[in-house]
């Protein structure tokens, strides 16, 4: 069975699941050191000015923030439990330090966000956040109702998080962004400026990967997860040291766009489709180690 990551409390019947479960208490696991010398990945300094370095220490922390039980009547997100085991693993296997936590009110996810953008990160090469829970267009719910996305992000813009300022930070979304159902349609077979600054905008080399469009809904599966998260980390298993991030993310909108069609036993909501929106402030090309 579908459903949708909106805050409405009456449209898709709910099913539990067994889904794998982490502590509610966020906690940092040390992941093995990856292997920064893939032929795949250039780490000389200069080698490539159009690529992200990548010789620091470690890869970076991410952040995966999990709302399953909500207040105010609002659905549980049943199956959201497969989607951040799945993130857990995937952004572990990439050599990522894991934080972890389930089920945060506004005010918690705000405490966290500064929290993390005020450590010393000088020794990562990037950030990632992963935020599964239901949403509107411009929000993020915590437990305990909706929040201003740009709330959540503004700690890590360059004049706040100084050690992230020049590194990717990527945040990956599954959440609504409004009511609309997208019908599907049928489709037929057959000069650069080289001066330089000392300055960066604050709002750059930023990433956000929304699962779905802006007014529509995002369809979650209670057995299998999210389409987004399915297939998100499907691709960067696939594709990592092999792919620039932005070919990592077409690939799963091809994957959401062609593969998914929602199945449910209320009017209207059968057939629906989805397709993710990426909005990119990145300055480089991006690779993830092999």
């Amino acid at each position: 069975k579908h459903f949708a990551d909106m805050h409405p409390t009456t449209y898709i019947t709910q099913y539990s699941t067994s889904s794998p479960k982490i502590s509610n208490k966020a906690r940092r696991l040390p992941v093995p050191q990856p292997n920064w010398f893939s032929d795949s990945i250039p780490i000389s300094k200069g080698l490539d000015p159009h690529r992200y370095k990548m010789d620091y220490p470690c890869l970076g922390t991410c952040v995966i923030i999990n709302n399953k039980n909500f207040h105010q009547k609002m659905n549980t997100r049943s199956g959201t439990d497969v989607d951040a085991a799945l993130a857990y693993k995937t952004f572990s296997d990439l050599g990522y330090k894991i934080t972890f936590v389930n089920d945060q009110t506004t005010r918690d996810m705000i405490r966290l966000m500064r929290t993390v953008s005020q450590e010393d990160h000088s020794s990562s090469a990037s950030f990632v956040c992963v935020l599964l829970s239901h949403g509107d267009e411009g929000v993020i719910y915590g437990t305990d109702g909706p929040e201003k996305f740009e709330n959540l992000t503004r700690y890590f813009k360059g004049d706040c998080c100084r050690s992230l300022v020049g590194k990717p930070k990527l945040f990956f979304i599954q959440a609504c962004r409004g009511s609309d159902l997208d019908d599907g349609a049928l489709i037929e077979t057959d000069s650069v400026d080289d001066q330089t600054t000392d300055r960066i905008p604050v709002e750059a080399d930023f990433l956000y990967a929304y699962s779905t469009a802006p007014g529509y809904y995002s369809w979650r599966n209670t057995s299998n997860g999210s389409w987004f998260l399915q297939s998100l980390c499907e691709m960067l298993q696939r594709y990592r040291g092999k792919l620039e991030l932005m070919q990592i993310m077409t690939r799963v909108n091809c994957k959401v766009a062609l593969h998914f069609e929602s199945s449910s036993n209320l009017p209207g909501f059968s057939g629906k489709k989805q397709i993710p929106c990426i909005t990119s402030m990145l300055t480089k090309d991006f690779y993830f180690p092999a």
